[in-house]
């Protein structure tokens, strides 16, 4: 099979289920903050900087990569971006305004700041280091598969807009309105469940912490937004599932 070829079968597969695999990175990162949290004098990040401006600096990573993606499927028309495992790529229009027109992957981007907030988290410089040259090893073969699936549906339309277009890096300066307005009801149904993960996430990583240090000097701000938060989840996927409030 030529590398081409092959690069986009592994490409396809790690679409299908990269919403599950990443949770390996999550399960290593746990073990790593535990080792960082047993032991801070022998890591950089733990020696020099504050444990409370490091969690507030990976959060906000978190919280801006939700936020791209927020603002990415909020503007994006049905059938285009989204988290289509089941069904495979998913493409009935080429996206090209809005924060199209600045990077050609703005999901991958959200998600990546969204799980280098956790690998921040940890403390362990080595650990977030392997997370990003995991990361691109990862989503670099995911991108792959995509561009090759648009480039055979949209043609010189595709090549034309990627050629203006960063795959990964945005290009601010290219920013042109959504053709589409804000689609409130579309990113509560898709992006509900990354904003509940985030807030777990860091939930868990506190308890960890704590539990190593022998402490209890919870976050409890962060455990009442978790549960406030994991209950509008429940409500909105009640929502979802039992009537038609949230239907395009």
């Amino acid at each position: 099979m030529a590398l081409q070829e092959e690069l986009e079968n592994q490409g396809n597969w790690l679409f299908k289920y990269r919403s599950f695999l990443p949770l390996i990175v999550l399960f290593v990162g746990l073990w790593i903050h535990y080792i960082t949290e047993s032991n801070p004098s022998q890591f950089i990040l733990k020696k020099y900087l504050k444990e409370g401006n490091l969690e507030i600096f990976a959060a906000l990573v978190g919280f801006i990569g939700l936020l791209i993606r927020v603002f990415t499927v909020g503007y994006t028309p049905k059938n285009t971006s989204g988290r289509n495992t089941k069904v495979g790529q998913v493409a009935d229009t080429l996206n090209t305004s809005g924060i199209y027109a600045t990077v050609r992957h703005p999901l991958y981007l959200g998600n990546f700041l969204m799980w280098l907030g956790p690998a921040i988290l940890t403390g362990h410089l080595w650990f977030i280091l392997t997370f990003v040259m995991f990361f691109w090893i990862y989503y670099e073969r995911i991108m792959f598969a995509e561009e090759q699936f648009l480039r055979k549906k949209f043609d010189i339309q595709y090549l034309n807009w990627s050629q203006q277009t960063p795959a990964f890096t945005p290009l601010l300066t290219n920013y042109k309105r959504p053709k589409d307005n804000f689609n409130w009801k579309k990113v509560l149904k898709k992006e509900k469940n990354g904003l509940l993960a985030l807030f777990i996430i860091f939930c868990v990583f506190d308890l960890v912490g704590e539990y190593v240090k022998n402490t209890t000097n919870y976050n409890w701000t962060l455990i009442v937004a978790c549960i406030i938060i994991g209950a509008g989840y429940l409500i909105l996927k009640f929502i979802k599932n039992k009537t038609d409030i949230l239907k395009d």
